[in-house]
Formats: C-alpha cells, sequence, structure tokens
C-alpha cells in the first residue's frame, strides 16, 4: 500500500527533474533555444508583413465628394455679394443660424406679411448647356418678387437655395450675384440662404435653384381681386419671352423635334435658340406700384404656368370670369415657332406659356383713362386684351 505522503504517480512524472532539465521549467536549454528561434522567427514574419500591407487610410468628407473648405470660401463671397443688398432693417450678418429682419411699423403700421416660394424650373438645363449663370439668379428674385407684389405687398428679405453635387466656386458666386443683383433691384435685402453640396444627386455641373421671398402690405391695401367687378378691363403688359415656364415643353420642341443647338441662330426668331431661351424674367414691381399707388387696379395676376387659362381665374370672385381677345396683341415669334414645331394646340399652348403676356391688371372702367396716362408715363407698353364678364371663374378666347 502506497505511503498515503507519497505523491501520486502522475505527478510524479510531471514534476520531477531528470536530468538535463532546467528545475525551475521542467523544459530542458535545447527545447528552450528551439522555442526562442521560434519566437523570434515569428516577429520577424509579424514585422515584415506590418511592413509591406500599407497604412489604413483615413477617409474624410472630401473624400464623400463634399469639400468644406472650398464651400467656405463661397461662403464668404456670397456674404459679400449679400451685404450689397442690406439696409437698416437688416439686423444680422450672413452665416447665422437665422436672418433677423426688423419690419418698420412706421412704412407698414397695419401690416400683413405676404410670402412666396419658386424656383428656375427646367430652364437652368439651358444655363448649364450654354454657361450662363448669372441671370438665372435675377429668374427667381423677379418671379418672386411678381407672385407676391400683385396682392399690393412691398419686398422685404429673399432667401436662397441652391443645391448642386460638386461645389464649383465660379458657377456659385455668378448664381448668387445675379440674385444679389435682382435683390437690390427690388429693394430687397437678401438675408439668408443655403447652399447645399449633394454628390451623387445631382449630375456633375449642375444644379438646383429656390428661393422663398417675404413681403409686407398694410392690412388695408390688400390686392386680392375681391372688388373685381362685371365691365371692368383687362390689361395686358408684355413678357420678355417663357420667363421660367414651359421650358419642358420648348426643350422638347427646340432641341429634341427640331434638333436645334444651342447657339443655333434660328431664323424664324431671329435670334440664336438659347438666347431666344434665357431672356430675364422681368419684374413688374416698378409699375405695379404706380398702378396701386395711384388706386386704379382692382387685381392682378402674375401669368405664370399655367398661362392666362389658369392664372388669371386664380383672383376673380365667384361668379366672375373672363374674356380674353387673343386678336389684341401680337404674339411674340418664340411661341409661334414652338406652336408651328409641335403642330402644338392653341388650348395647349395658352395653358402652358404666357404667349407674350406676362402681367394682366384688371381695371374698372372708369378708370382705364387714368391707368393708361399712368403706364404711358412710365414707357410702359401695354394692351386691352379683354374684359371681366359674368361667369363661373374661368377664361374665355375669342
Amino acid at each position: 500500500m502506497p505511503d498515503e505522503t507519497s505523491p501520486p504517480p502522475d505527478s510524479i512524472a510531471t514534476h520531477r527533474p531528470t536530468s538535463g532539465q532546467d528545475k525551475s521549467t521542467g523544459v530542458s536549454p535545447l527545447q528552450s533555444a528551439n522555442a526562442e528561434r521560434k519566437a523570434t522567427a515569428l516577429k520577424r514574419s509579424s514585422s515584415e508583413e506590418t511592413a509591406k500591407s500599407p497604412a489604413k487610410k483615413s477617409i474624410s468628407y472630401a473624400d464623400a465628394g463634399v469639400d468644406i473648405t472650398s464651400g467656405d470660401r463661397s461662403k464668404q463671397r456670397i456674404k459679400m455679394l449679400a451685404r450689397k443688398t442690406f439696409n437698416k432693417q437688416v439686423l444680422s450678418e450672413i452665416g447665422g443660424f437665422g436672418g433677423l429682419f426688423a419690419l418698420d411699423l412706421e412704412k407698414f403700421p397695419n401690416p400683413v406679411l405676404v410670402s412666396s416660394a419658386d424656383g428656375v424650373g427646367t430652364k437652368l438645363k439651358v444655363a448649364f448647356d450654354l454657361g450662363i449663370h448669372h441671370t438665372v439668379g435675377q429668374d427667381l428674385v423677379n418671379h418672386c418678387v411678381n407672385d407676391i407684389a400683385v396682392q399690393g405687398a412691398t419686398p422685404l428679405f429673399f432667401l436662397d437655395y441652391l443645391a448642386t453635387g460638386k461645389l464649383e466656386d465660379i458657377v456659385i458666386e455668378r448664381v448668387v450675384q445675379g440674385i444679389s443683383e435682382a435683390c437690390k433691384a427690388n429693394g430687397c435685402a437678401l438675408i439668408g440662404g443655403e447652399t447645399a453640396q449633394m454628390p451623387g444627386f445631382y449630375a456633375d455641373g449642375e444644379y438646383d435653384l429656390a428661393g422663398t421671398i417675404i413681403g409686407a402690405v398694410s392690412r388695408d391695401k390688400i390686392i386680392t381681386g375681391e372688388q373685381i367687378q362685371i365691365g371692368d378691363v383687362l390689361v395686358g403688359l408684355p413678357s420678355n419671352g417663357l420667363h421660367t415656364n414651359g421650358y419642358s415643353l420648348a426643350r422638347k420642341l427646340l432641341f429634341e423635334v427640331a434638333k436645334y443647338g444651342p447657339e443655333q441662330y434660328i431664323n424664324e426668331l431671329k435670334d440664336k435658340t438659347g438666347a431666344a431661351l434665357m431672356r430675364t424674367h422681368r419684374s413688374y414691381l416698378s409699375v405695379i406700384k404706380k398702378l396701386t399707388g395711384a388706386d386704379v387696379v382692382s387685381g392682378m395676376a402674375h401669368i405664370t404656368g399655367g398661362g392666362i387659362t389658369e392664372n388669371l381665374p386664380r383672383i376673380l370672385p365667384k361668379g366672375i370670369g373672363a374674356l380674353v381677345d387673343r386678336a389684341s396683341w401680337t404674339v411674340p415669334p418664340l411661341f409661334e415657332h414652338l406652336q408651328q414645331l409641335g403642330n402644338v394646340e392653341e388650348d395647349e399652348m395658352l395653358r402652358t406659356f404666357n404667349m407674350g403676356i406676362g402681367l394682366i391688371a384688371v381695371i374698372p372702367a372708369e378708370k382705364i383713362k387714368k391707368a393708361k396716362a399712368i403706364l404711358n408715363r412710365a414707357n410702359e407698353r401695354h394692351c386691352l386684351i379683354g374684359r371681366i364678364v359674368r361667369g363661373e371663374r374661368k377664361v374665355s378666347y375669342n
């Protein structure tokens, strides 16, 4: 029977030193040397692999297509362009989280704010083809100004939104320069906006442009059209061209159907295709102020997308219609040529394009003589294009 104090047999085999073993580890010198050589070789191999494999690259926002540094440079130039439009009512600088504007309560003792938002639309496609970017900003501002001016409002401030795939400093600056110039011309402050870089969302060299305008009018000066009566006269003011509407159809007819190039001179237009399409959307603010100041208008309609057919009814009261005489003005060659190219029906033309009339003022019959005198003094071309009749908020043509 084994001695109770003796270790078990397997314990003796494991821990008892034998000849040539390290008494502390139980490993022979030969085994130890081999292990060291293996460890050294393993370290060398690991070091060589680390040296061969490149370090993992740090990915930045710029690698994703958004150049913050370039954007910051553009913002500095935009600040200078915007500052040119500032007046004493602007209380903030460009770059804050919101624009601050102090309403002049002496000028508007019982104020009502009037707002509108719009974009330039596919007219931008023509701008991209021609590399013309300074006029689209003017198109945007003037369109928005007209939308609130027809309600008697004075423009106060404007905010723009420009989104692009890749930010090109010179293009952004030209667009904002046009916005700044138009704001200044309309007495409107450019107090803020947004420039967004959205790589992968827009094609290279393309951008989208939109804006919001805020104006004010004294409550007793608001023009809604509710005073329009049967017998009132429709006075049409000319457009500069397509303005900012109907470009999808116009581009299809000119570039796909007729296969014209944007720089091609067209005899029927007496101009190059691109130049005819890029004429600036005009502002009617100055002449509107003259008419409203003389209290001779009962309603005004800005003729934009939808043409006369869909825009004039927006100001007609219930039980009132409009009769428009198509022979009362000369339709510009651009519209006539578009109609011929696509064999476009007359009704389709009238609800797609402005057809040469950019603004319609509704004038009471007893005030038409005074209104015509005001327009003549302002050297504003105009024509009597119809009258208000009994109906249900629709436009009829003869």
